[in-house]
């Protein structure tokens, strides 16, 4: 059985968790879902659909409405933080495996989900705010078309929105991702389309060949044809298949 209820309100000027629970007698994995949207808007079908995919095989999902413009750098990545380390926090409420928290992102959602993963904080163990205590890592990445770089290759909407109309060096440096793999990077799977016209594959193809460098497992998939924005790529031939790669690669990881 699936629940879906709101954390928060609707108010754009808060973040907020849409919570699409499954029911198990065990404790399940959970993955929280960033839309893409240029970091402008948050794509509908890159949401709830994904969310209720993941229920279908057992993972827990959560949309994070992280905000967008007029809302810059670094307020979606303190968002994104908020909630992963929400999801942690309350994972003996809603049933989850706190050491199964992975992010999946799509497009700019990408960009924020792969920033997660490469700019995280250890938790303090000490710490008097309870939620500090936890961890911001991942434990597994999750990458659909997504922004990557704001250097060559990445999407000018996206960056634009994020950092404004004349971000400073060290700024495109901090947040081209391919620029902070690490060895405690998650293992990662990526998946685009080669003649995607608004974020160019070469922003997976630099994301994987830092993974490599530094030995991350990571599975990277790509399909000849396919607009941008294909979310589960119902009516695609050949994309349609990552979910189901996706699945087999997270049974490899002992994800699910």
């Amino acid at each position: 059985m699936t629940e879906i209820q709101n954390e928060g309100v609707a108010n754009e000027n808060c973040p907020r968790l849409e919570r699409f629970l499954v029911s198990s007698k065990r404790d399940v994995p959970a993955m929280l879902i960033f839309p893409g949207g240029a970091y402008e808007m948050r794509a509908d079908h890159e949401g709830k659909p994904v969310a209720e995919w993941l229920n279908s095989i057992g993972i827990a999902a959560f949309v994070v409405h992280y905000r967008v413009a007029p809302y810059k750098h670094p307020i979606p990545l303190e968002d994104a933080k908020w909630a992963i380390r929400t999801v942690r926090h309350r994972a003996e409420d809603w049933g989850i495996d706190p050491a199964r928290v992975g992010v999946l992102g799509f497009s700019a959602g990408g960009h924020l989900a792969s920033t997660l993963a490469t700019h995280f904080e250890d938790g303090l163990p000490d710490a008097d705010d309870p939620m500090q205590q936890y961890s911001t890592r991942p434990d597994v990445l999750v990458l659909g078309y997504p922004v990557i770089t704001m250097r060559e290759s990445t999407h000018n909407g996206s960056k634009h929105n994020l950092l404004g109309d004349k971000p400073t060096k060290q700024q495109i440096l901090e947040l081209s991702n391919e620029l902070h793999v690490s060895n405690h990077t998650p293992p990662t799977f990526l998946w685009h389309t080669e003649n995607d016209e608004s974020v160019s594959v070469n922003n997976s193809f630099i994301f994987a060949a830092a993974l490599q460098r530094h030995n991350i497992p990571h599975s990277l998939h790509t399909f000849e044809r396919g607009e941008h924005g294909l979310g589960l790529a119902p009516y695609n031939q050949e994309a349609r298949m990552w979910p189901k790669l996706c699945e087999n690669w997270l049974k490899v990881r002992n994800f699910i």
